[in-house]
C-alpha cells in the first residue's frame, strides 16, 4: 500500500468547489496546493457560537442576535433603506438595508424568525445593524460549534470558499499528517505543539480557546508557526553565506598607502574605527569574498573607513568602485576621496547621470584599461557600458536604497570565473538587531559605536508652529554670531514637484523674514550642477541659511551648522528624523535641533517626537522606529522580496530569533534533506536567496 501523498503535492483543484476560475483567484493568494491552504491563516475571528440578548447589545462587537420581526418599512431619509425591527423579549433592534430588493422585504414578513450575525452602531433608530448576514424562517441551522474564522482574501473570493477549503484541508489532516520538518528533538525545549495539532487550532479555535492569544500571536499554535518560518529564513540566510563562500576572491594586503593616509590626517582615528579597519583588512586577505556591513551613526567616520579599506585593494593593483543612491551623497564622497588620496597620487574618477558625455568616455575607458584606479558615482556604474579592467572591490553606501538586481549587477562587473569582488557596505541608519539577523544576516558586521572626541549631542526640542515667529528670530541670533542654519521643507505627497513649490515658497518667506541674512534654496527638481553650486556657496560660508528638501538627508557636511529647523516633523520617520538631524553637529560649536510641529498630533508623531527629545543614540531611534514602522515599511519597498514574513513579527517575536537561528544551524549539520522542502514551504523555494 502506498503512503499517503505529500499535502505541498496536492492540488487545490482536487478540492471541492475549486474549478479552473477560482484556482486563477486562489492562485493571486499564493494558493496552489493543499498545504498552500493550510498555511493561509486567519487574521481575526468571529464568534457565532453563542446568541447575544437585544438588550444587552454593545456599539461595534460582533454578535449574534435571535429574535422575531416585528416589522419592515422601506423609509425615506437622505437615503431610501429598508428598516427592519427586530426583538427578542430584552430588547428592540433596526436591520438597516441600503440596496435591497423587493423579494427581500417581503421575505422579512412580521412575525418571522431571524438570526443576524453583525456589529450594531449607534443610527437614527437606536443602535442599528448595517447589511448584516441573516437567516431567516423555519429551518434555521444550529449555531457554529466553533469560532468563524476570517481570512486574507482577494476580488473574487469570498470567505465562505475560503472557510470551505479551510475545512477540506483539516479533514485532509486526519489522513495525511503534514510533514514535521523541524525535528522534535530541536523543538521539544521550546514546549511548543506539533504542527498538525497547531493548524487545527488556528482555523478551528474553540469558543473557550484564549482568542486574545491567537490574534496577538502568543499562543503556542502560533508560536509553532513562527518559530518554523523563522528556521526556513535563517536556512536562506545560512544557503546565502554559503553560496558565497564557495566563491573566491583576491587576496588583498598591502599597509603602506593606508599609512600615507592616516599619518596625513590632522586627527587620530578612534579605537572604534582602528578595530573596524582591521576587520575589514584581514576579510581582504581571505581568498573568500568579503560581505561586511559597516553601521555607524552620523558623523562617526565610515567614509575613513572605507577609504582605507579602498587603498589596500588599489596597493594590490586592484579597482574599487563606491556606490550611492543620490548625486548628493556621491558627491560628498567624490570630493572626500579626492581629499585624501590626491596627495597620494591617485586619481578619483566620476560617473553619474550629470557627467558628460566627453567626461564620461574618459572615464569609461580609464576603467576598461585599468588606468582608474578607484571611481565614485550613482546607479551609472552597472549600467552596460561600464567595464572593468581588475575590479578587486565595492563599496556600496546606504545599501537599502538599492535593490538586490542593482548590487548583483555590480558585483557580476567584477567577475572572473569563480571569481568576484570583495564587498564592503556602508549605512548611517542603524539596523536593529533582530532586523540585522533577519535580513542581513548573511553578512559580517561591524560597528563604529564611538563618535569623533570632541563631537557634543545635539539638544532637540519640539515646538509648535504657533512657535515659528521665534524660531525664525533663533535663526537670525545663531546667523550673526557666526554660524550656520538649516531649514528642512516636507510635505506627505512623494513629489518632488510638491517639494519644491513648498521649499520655494517657504524660501521666499524666510528671505523676507531675514534680509540681512543669504539664504540658499536646493531641492530635488534642481539641475545638478545648480544644485551643486548652491551647496558649494553655503559650504564655503557665503550663504548662512539653506532651505531644503529632504533631499540633504545624507550627503552634506558643513562643520559650521549648529542649528536645523524641521517643518512639519509629524511627517516623517524616526530614522529619516535623525539622518537629517546628523547634518549638524559635526563641529565642535554645540548643535541645535527644531522639531516644528502642527497639532493635533497623533500618538504615533507624539512618540515619535518624544524618542527625537530624549536621544541621539542611533541604535536606540532604529528598535523605536521598527516597533513604530514594522519592518516593511522600515525597510523600504525596494527591499519586501527580502523580507516575506507571512507569520512571523519580528519585534513580537525578537525572542524566538536566536532558537530559530540554532535549530537552523542543527537541521542544516544534522538533517540537509529536509532543508530544501523547508524553504519550498515559507519561501517558494526560496528563490530570492539564491545569489545576493
Amino acid at each position: 500500500m502506498s503512503p499517503p501523498a505529500a499535502l505541498e503535492t496536492i492540488d487545490i483543484t482536487r478540492l471541492k468547489g475549486v474549478g479552473p476560475r477560482a484556482a486563477e483567484r486562489l492562485a493571486r493568494l499564493g494558493l496552489a496546493t493543499l498545504e498552500d491552504v493550510l498555511f493561509h491563516l486567519p487574521f481575526r475571528y468571529e464568534d457565532r457560537t453563542r446568541i447575544t440578548p437585544i438588550g444587552s447589545l454593545r456599539p461595534e462587537q460582533g454578535v449574534v442576535i435571535e429574535g422575531e420581526v416585528m416589522a419592515a418599512d422601506v423609509v425615506f431619509g437622505k437615503r431610501r433603506s429598508l428598516l427592519c425591527k427586530v426583538a427578542d423579549g430584552t430588547g428592540l433592534v433596526a436591520l438597516r438595508f441600503y440596496h435591497f430588493s423587493a423579494a427581500q422585504k417581503n421575505a422579512l414578513e412580521k412575525g418571522r424568525r431571524i438570526r443576524v450575525y453583525g456589529e450594531p452602531r449607534p443610527g437614527a433608530a437606536g443602535l442599528e445593524f448595517y447589511h448584516p448576514e441573516y437567516q431567516s424562517g423555519p429551518d434555521i441551522p444550529p449555531l457554529e460549534k466553533a469560532l468563524t474564522p476570517v481570512y486574507p482574501t482577494t476580488e473574487g473570493v469570498s470567505q465562505k470558499l475560503l472557510r470551505n477549503l479551510a475545512a477540506q484541508g483539516l479533514q485532509w489532516l486526519q489522513t495525511h499528517a503534514p510533514e514535521e520538518l523541524i525535528p522534535r528533538q530541536l523543538l521539544d525545549q521550546s514546549g511548543l505543539p506539533g504542527l498538525a495539532q497547531a493548524l487545527t487550532k488556528l482555523h478551528h479555535p474553540q469558543p473557550d480557546d484564549p482568542v486574545d492569544l491567537l490574534l496577538d500571536g502568543n499562543h503556542p499554535a502560533v508560536k509553532r508557526l513562527v518559530m518554523e518560518e523563522m528556521v526556513a529564513h535563517q536556512l536562506g540566510m545560512l544557503a546565502k553565506r554559503a553560496g558565497q563562500k564557495a566563491l573566491s576572491a583576491p587576496v588583498l594586503s598591502g599597509e603602506a598607502l593606508t599609512g600615507k593616509l592616516l599619518q596625513a590626517l590632522p586627527f587620530q582615528l578612534t579605537g572604534a574605527q582602528q578595530r573596524v579597519i582591521g576587520e575589514i583588512r584581514a576579510d581582504l586577505a581571505r581568498q573568500h569574498p568579503m560581505l561586511r556591513l559597516i553601521q555607524g551613526d552620523v558623523g562617526s567616520g565610515k567614509t575613513l573607513v572605507a577609504a582605507a579599506a579602498a587603498l589596500v585593494a588599489i596597493e594590490s593593483g586592484y579597482q574599487v568602485a563606491l556606490m550611492a543612491p543620490t548625486e548628493l551623497l556621491a558627491e560628498q564622497h567624490l570630493a572626500n576621496f579626492r581629499h585624501w588620496l590626491a596627495p597620494l597620487g591617485i586619481e578619483v574618477h566620476w560617473l553619474a547621470g550629470s557627467v558628460g558625455a566627453k567626461a564620461r568616455r574618459e572615464t569609461l575607458a580609464a576603467l576598461a584599461e585599468g588606468r582608474g584606479a578607484l571611481v565614485v558615482g550613482t546607479h551609472a556604474l552597472f549600467q552596460d557600458a561600464v567595464v572593468f579592467h581588475r575590479l578587486g572591490l565595492i563599496i556600496i553606501d546606504e545599501q537599502h536604497r538599492f535593490g538586490v538586481q542593482q548590487r548583483l549587477a555590480l558585483r557580476e562587473k567584477g567577475r572572473f570565473g569563480n571569481q568576484v569582488p570583495h564587498q564592503l557596505t556602508l549605512t548611517a541608519t542603524p539596523i536593529p538587531r533582530t532586523l540585522a539577523m533577519s535580513v542581513y544576516g548573511d553578512l559580517d558586521t561591524s560597528v563604529i559605536d564611538e563618535m569623533p572626541p570632541g563631537r557634543k549631542p545635539i539638544q532637540t526640542l519640539a515646538l509648535p508652529t504657533s512657535r515659528r515667529d521665534d524660531v525664525v528670530a533663533r535663526i537670525r541670533a545663531a546667523c550673526q554670531e557666526g554660524t550656520q542654519a538649516y531649514w528642512v521643507c516636507t510635505l506627505i505627497e512623494e513629489s518632488d514637484e510638491l517639494q519644491a513649490q513648498a521649499a520655494e515658497a517657504t524660501f521666499e518667506t524666510l528671505q523676507d523674514a531675514l534680509p540681512e541674512l543669504t539664504v540658499e534654496l536646493v531641492h530635488g527638481r534642481m539641475k545638478a550642477k545648480e544644485k551643486a553650486e548652491r551647496m558649494a556657496r553655503f559650504s564655503s560660508g557665503e550663504a548662512q541659511l539653506l532651505v531644503a528638501t529632504t533631499v540633504i538627508e545624507v550627503g552634506v557636511d558643513v562643520p559650521n551648522a549648529t542649528l536645523m529647523v524641521m517643518e512639519n516633523a509629524e511627517r516623517l520617520g524616526l530614522a529619516q528624523l535623525h539622518q537629517l538631524r546628523g547634518r549638524v553637529g559635526r563641529g565642535g560649536e554645540q548643535s541645535y535641533c527644531l522639531l516644528l510641529y502642527q497639532t493635533p498630533l497623533s500618538f504615533t508623531a507624539k512618540k515619535r517626537l518624544a524618542v527625537m527629545r530624549d536621544t541621539s543614540d542611533g541604535f536606540v531611534i532604529a528598535e523605536e522606529d521598527l516597533k513604530l514602522r514594522g519592518p516593511g515599511e522600515w525597510l523600504g519597498t525596494r527591499q519586501t522580496g527580502d523580507l516575506a514574513f507571512r507569520i512571523a513579527d519580528l519585534v513580537r517575536d525578537e525572542a524566538l530569533m536566536a532558537p530559530a537561528r540554532e535549530v537552523a544551524s542543527a537541521l542544516l549539520a544534522q538533517y540537509p534533506d529536509r532543508v530544501e522542502r523547508l524553504l519550498r514551504r515559507w519561501l517558494r523555494g526560496g528563490e530570492h536567496f539564491a545569489d545576493v
